[in-house]
């Protein structure tokens, strides 16, 4: 008798908790954070870097995160990074917070580390170089040869980028990620521009 009651009281609780789980209202993120396990077999996107941004300094070492535009990324914003690569194939993603609510972002991999200056971490990481400088050629300026992680925040300006490219990055030359003011044109002659760079994460990519 006490092992039916048991068993039944088990049954009762196990029931209950699977109808709070269904019952949940919060969505499946559609990308999962950096350093989460991921799914289907993939190896998991391992932490690049993270850090709230700040101003640039005037001078010496640079802060991890920066903002050159506080009313567009506010001071305490957070910015993080993480990658994976297997079998060639390389995924990139970013997760962002504290930005404006319901805003258009877009964001590449850049070359060089953060400065104070928001030219200051270079082009756009290409697998092809475009042997033209800036890099507007649809041809090389595209979501196959560059790492494009546009984004739009939700109501509590918090958003998730991801994407993934058929190469691997050439050690030591993949130092950031920036976030810029729109998403990124297509547009010949306007490929690969995506507005006013409005913050920076330096990044080492491996």
């Amino acid at each position: 008798m006490r092992a039916t009651v048991a068993t039944l009281v088990g049954a009762v609780l196990l029931t209950g908790g699977l109808a709070a789980c269904s019952g949940s209202s919060e969505a499946p993120s559609t990308a999962p954070s950096p350093g989460a396990p991921a799914s289907s077999g993939a190896p998991a996107v391992q932490p690049v870097a993270e850090t709230d941004v700040v101003a640039p300094v005037a001078s010496g070492d640079q802060p991890k995160g920066i903002t050159y535009d506080v009313a567009r990324i506010p001071v305490g914003a957070r910015l993080s990074t993480g990658s994976s690569v297997a079998n060639g194939r390389t995924t990139v993603e970013l997760e962002v917070s504290g930005l404006l609510p319901n805003t258009k972002y877009g964001s590449h991999v850049h070359t060089k580390p953060c400065g104070a200056k928001p030219a200051d971490s270079g082009p756009h990481y290409q697998h092809e170089k475009d042997p033209v400088s800036p890099s507007v050629d649809p041809a090389f300026a595209n979501a196959r040869n560059e790492v494009w992680l546009d984004f739009t925040t939700d109501a509590r300006g918090a958003a998730k980028g991801a994407a993934t490219v058929e190469w691997e990055f050439r050690k030591g030359e993949a130092n950031s990620v920036v976030v810029h003011a729109a998403h990124t044109s297509t547009e010949h002659g306007k490929a690969g521009t995506a507005g006013d760079r409005l913050a920076c994460l330096t990044a080492a990519f491996r």
